[in-house]
């Protein structure tokens, strides 16, 4: 299989620290794309129109895509119900607390371009504003709520994760763990995980 992904993106952090919890990463060949607003990758359109990464090239010769689906498929192809249970009273906290948690990655990446890409002239103060608060309220979420980030891991976990460790790579002194003790204390351990070990991110001018 071949991951098409950036080393600094959260959503390919997210597929990699599947790959890895599920057993599956030595099967897993990293290709790099690059994929920024404005300039245009042909290439990588072929295998996904949307142009965002992670695009996954299964061994059958298919594409898939986005993040969420393939680490689902990552997850059947390695058994099932390992990082998104079957069982449906844990099933659906697990995906709404992904689909929370994969917002929060939504927001940083709308951050990053806004911040990165727009000219400082152009930019709009109250929308940055907004998008923090959304990860913040994110934060005091998941806080208020530590059951939810019990083991084993899942989806959401690894989503989370992948958001953390972006905001300490891109804002260092952000000063979340402040605010959220608790969530920090959670990412600390998180991080001696293999899968959040090798998966951090890495320099680059994109994402």
């Amino acid at each position: 299989m071949k991951l098409f992904y950036a080393p600094q993106s959260p959503f390919a952090r997210k597929v990699r620290a599947a790959a890895i919890e599920l057993g599956l990463d030595s099967r897993l060949e990293l290709e790099y794309a690059e994929v920024v607003p404005g300039r245009p990758n042909a290439a990588f359109e072929s295998r996904n129109p949307l142009r965002k990464i992670p695009a996954l090239l299964t061994d059958q010769g298919e594409t898939i895509f986005d993040s969420t689906v393939i680490c689902e498929y990552l997850d059947a192809l390695a058994g099932g119900g390992i990082l998104i249970p079957r069982d449906p009273s844990r099933r659906w906290r697990v995906l709404t607390n992904h689909a929370l948690a994969q917002g929060m990655c939504d927001s940083v990446i709308l951050i990053r371009y806004e911040t990165w890409l727009r000219p400082a002239e152009s930019r709009w103060p109250a929308w940055l504003d907004e998008q923090w608060s959304k990860i913040n309220s994110g934060l005091a979420w998941f806080n208020g709520n530590l059951e939810e980030l019990r083991e084993p891991i899942d989806l959401a976990h690894l989503a989370l994760g992948s958001l953390l460790g972006y905001v300490d790579f891109r804002w260092p002194d952000r000063g979340w763990r402040t605010q959220y003790p608790d969530v920090g204390a959670w990412f600390a351990e998180l991080e001696l995980r293999p899968s959040f070990a090798r998966t951090k991110p890495e320099s680059s001018r994109t994402m």
